[in-house]
């Protein structure tokens, strides 16, 4: 079927990271999630295949393309059966270092991202602590100017990438009396005196590291500082529309893997004498989640449509991500069933899904935030504007 959203260029770049996929994760990603780690080499890898710089401009060692080769990477990389790997490329790409591309100095943007984007370094985004989720405006990390430093105490919890990353972009408080005015985002190396790491253990995800952070008067140097002071909280604002962004294309190719990987299984698999895809029930559930994904898919490819071309699409971004994480956790807990017992054995990549799959719904902004975004624009008519 004719494509309205890629190319022959974008297809052909979807060859190309299938071919890396297959080669250098997929003989290895049953041991890597055995082990809760993928080794730095894979990454050093992936960044010199220009995977971690496709939006990013050149002069970093970017490529400067537009957003469907990024929708093309984070589908083929969400297919691999492993949350806990397509995460950190997510999170390191379009999750925290677009905030040093598009607010931060020249001088900031010279130091970290020609490492960022060739996968020398490792980043993470530093927003959730111990009592403040969803109210991203009730963090209690403070950054407190001391010269040509800013001085910083607090916690980050759930912080994925931070157990074996280098930097994160810290959402902290340089003006606790300032409301959402008093929030700024600092860059801080990890291996910065004061900076202690706690990998915590979780449901899903095993592949990837994930952090309660520590900050006990860590220096950092002020011209870590993202754009202007006070203006942390507008900036994190626009960046969550990119992350929810992501999440929904994410949810949607991870639902395609569920289906093509257990429509294999149905079509070898016998009851009473004949394969289980033959069985009315089961035919009929496929067909209704292969609707609801479909019609999923192509609301989030105009929402990609949208972004692309420079739209600041809160609702849409909120839609896309509520329906495609919700639709996941449906498709995980369905494409399951379809394999009785078996799918309750780690040997089938059906319960490592059902498991990562989970996150979905709650990291980036939980459904329930999404829904009041939502309904805030729909019923409320309120506006955003980009900062």
């Amino acid at each position: 079927m004719k494509s309205y959203y890629f190319s022959e260029e974008h297809e052909m770049f979807r060859q190309s990271i299938k071919d890396f996929l297959k080669k250098e994760l997929l003989p290895n990603i049953d041991q890597w999630e055995e082990e809760r780690q993928i080794p730095r080499e894979f990454w050093r890898k992936f960044g010199e295949m220009g995977y971690f710089g496709l939006e990013f401009p050149e002069e970093y060692g970017g490529s400067d393309l537009d957003f469907f080769y990024s929708v093309v990477m984070i589908e083929e990389i969400s297919k691999c059966f492993s949350g806990g790997f397509a995460i950190l490329p997510m999170v390191q790409s379009y999750m925290s270092s677009p905030y040093i591309v598009q607010h931060g100095s020249d001088a900031l943007k010279a130091k970290y991202m020609p490492k960022i984007i060739s996968g020398e370094a490792i980043c993470c985004i530093g927003i959730s602590e111990p009592g403040a989720g969803s109210d991203a405006m009730n963090i209690q990390t403070q950054a407190v100017r001391d010269g040509d430093h800013y001085v910083v105490n607090g916690a980050k919890t759930f912080i994925t990438n931070a157990v074996y990353g280098d930097i994160v972009v810290a959402v902290v408080k340089t003006n606790p009396e300032a409301g959402a005015n008093g929030v700024s985002l600092l860059v801080i190396d990890l291996n910065s005196e004061g900076v202690s790491r706690r990998k915590l253990k979780k449901l899903g995800w095993h592949a990837s590291d994930t952090a309660e952070l520590n900050f006990d008067d860590v220096r950092v140097p002020a011209e870590n500082l993202i754009g202007e002071e006070g203006f942390g909280f507008y900036y994190l604002m626009g960046g969550l529309q990119l992350e929810r962004l992501v999440a929904g294309i994410s949810g949607v190719a991870a639902c395609d893997a569920a289906i093509e990987y257990s429509l294999q299984y149905m079509s070898e698999r016998k009851a009473f004498g004949r394969p289980i895809s033959k069985f009315q029930v089961l035919r009929h559930r496929v067909a209704q989640m292969s609707a609801e994904i479909e019609a999923t898919r192509y609301f989030v490819y105009h929402c990609c449509k949208m972004h692309d071309a420079g739209e600041y699409i809160v609702k849409e971004c909120s839609m896309a991500k509520l329906l495609a994480t919700e639709m996941t956790n449906d498709v995980a807990t369905k494409c399951l069933q379809f394999f009785g017992g078996y799918g309750f054995m780690e040997d089938y990549k059906m319960a490592r899904m059902f498991r990562d799959s989970r996150i979905g719904t709650i990291g980036g902004g939980t459904s329930e935030i999404m829904r009041e975004i939502i309904a805030k624009m729909v019923i409320d008519e309120q506006e955003y504007t980009k900062a």
